[in-house]
């Protein structure tokens, strides 16, 4: 016992109690089929994912490092310390705490799988456990696979009462190698259901797709061939579609939406953690939106990033908020602690740390465009009850046709022009890495895809506003000082 609450210390793990599965709040179910189905056992697996946009850092590490989201110092709010500032200016280190919270959510999840499977491992022949510990390895790949892109060599263990007191690090490739296999081993136990919280067939292909289109970046070697080929499993198995309108998979109600493949389910009272619409809409928005609770007024994209949506484009007048502000009857918004100035919001940020007196009031409080690409239903509290996709169709399409242009094929347009269209724009005849990356940043914004996908694209350490050039090395984040000091081998050279 003394071994197991080491390697929970070491590592940042934290057992946590049941959690929301396959659209049912498992907390709820009577104990008897609880005990009866080894996969409601499962629920423990997810828990830190219900963090990923608030506690864990994860949604932050992925969009504030990158060219889209920026979180300015206003006034007297938001400076935190700088926690948001070091983020965007990839000056960070292994004290900042995004870094240091994704490291624990990460390995909490895993070392629950392990738990997992060395508890059903000895009912192992049965059709239904053998289906459960293919779903819990598949689980585990998906931390494994954000362990590695997010901090490069990292601990692999795959082992829980015999785990490693003070695990070393392994080579991002191996452990990329490992996880690969674990999901395609997993694939024949799954079935072809349209659940958007389950380990679905539709989920592990997304999952190898996304393994195999940053294979490069992993390790060293490119696989745009089985990027493309696990694509076209997704394509294949016919259970998904595009919606008509591209902000349908973002909705209140869009558990049943066609394009979402896996998401995270939130709801609004008894499963909370979705709340990024506080952190950007301004602190007088909620009479826009009728709301009991006053936002943050934080988080809003940068206006070169704005700018490259068409006027035209119904992701631009459907993602942001901009311009004049009205309440929910039509009125103007006054903010009075501008100066009682009609609320404007202007899409120039004139500096990411905007101090009182260098700016006028009107500066600080109002500029930047705000996010609402989430639903923000009248009458919203201050956490979200919209799911949040991990893998969509719309991604699918763009890495199939990312993979195509990267092989030299022809006709990967025909991937890319439907989430055009939808969007009110013209088709392309032909397509370029340039123009499939700026397509991805629009469609996918907000939606944590944005550092990872520069990385592989080579953009993500040039220069853009308020941001210098970087070095390679802010590719990947540091091993949290604490996590070091608790297993000093987290600092020592990698083992394979």
């Amino acid at each position: 016992m003394r071994k197991i609450i080491s390697i929970i210390a070491i590592m940042g793990l934290f057992l946590s109690a049941c959690t929301d599965l396959d659209d049912v709040l498992y907390d709820r179910i009577p104990s008897d089929a609880y005990t009866a189905d080894p996969v409601l056992k499962m629920s423990p697996i997810y828990e830190p994912m219900r963090e990923f946009l608030d506690n864990s850092g994860w949604w932050f590490a992925q969009e504030l490092p990158g060219d889209a989201v920026v979180c300015p110092v206003r006034g007297m709010d938001w400076l935190d310390g700088g926690k948001w500032m070091v983020l965007h200016r990839h000056t960070w280190d292994n004290n900042t705490e995004a870094v240091n919270s994704m490291w624990s959510r990460y390995y909490r999840g895993i070392v629950e799988a392990n738990k997992f499977i060395e508890e059903q491992e000895i009912f192992a022949g049965d059709p239904i456990v053998d289906r459960a510990i293919a779903k819990a390895k598949i689980l585990r790949a998906y931390y494994y696979y954000l362990a590695i892109d997010n901090y490069g060599d990292v601990p692999y263990v795959v082992q829980y009462l015999d785990a490693p007191e003070r695990p070393l690090r392994r080579k991002r490739a191996n452990i990329w190698a490992d996880i690969v296999a674990d999901v395609e081993a997993g694939i024949p136990y799954l079935d072809n259901s349209v659940s958007k919280t389950a380990v679905t067939k539709g989920m592990a292909f997304s999952l190898l797709a996304k393994l195999y289109l940053n294979a490069e970046v992993y390790t060293g070697t490119p696989r745009w061939d089985k990027a493309e080929a696990y694509a076209d499993s997704v394509l294949a198995l016919g259970v998904y579609s595009l919606e008509g309108d591209p902000l349908a998979p973002f909705v209140t109600a869009n558990q049943n939406s066609t394009e979402n493949i896996w998401v995270i389910p939130f709801h609004e009272d008894n499963y909370q953690g979705f709340n990024l619409h506080m952190r950007t809409l301004h602190y007088n928005s909620n009479r826009t939106f009728d709301m009991a609770v006053g936002p943050w007024n934080g988080f809003a994209a940068v206006q070169d990033f704005y700018n490259t949506y068409d006027d035209n484009d119904l992701r631009k007048e459907g993602y942001f908020l901009v311009g004049p502000q009205f309440d929910y009857q039509g009125n103007k918004i006054v903010d009075q602690a501008a100066g009682g100035a009609d609320l404007v919001l202007d899409p120039f940020i004139p500096a990411l740390e905007m101090t009182p007196g260098s700016y006028s009031p009107v500066q600080i409080r109002m500029s930047g465009v705000r996010v609402q690409k989430f639903e923000i239903r009248r009458g919203a509290k201050e956490n979200l009850g919209n799911h949040f996709p991990i893998f969509r169709l719309a991604d699918v399409m763009l890495m199939k046709a990312e993979a195509m242009v990267r092989q030299g094929k022809a006709g990967a347009a025909q991937y890319v022009n439907p989430i055009r269209e939808r969007a009110n724009l013209a088709p392309w005849g032909d397509v370029s890495l340039q123009q499939l990356l700026a397509e991805r940043g629009r469609e996918l914004f907000w939606e944590a895809h944005r550092r990872q996908d520069l990385i592989r694209f080579g953009e993500f350490n040039k220069a853009w506003w308020e941001k210098p050039a970087s070095p390679a090395e802010r590719r990947v984040f540091p091993i949290p000082e604490w996590a070091i000091e608790a297993n000093p081998n987290l600092s020592e050279p990698v083992v394979d």
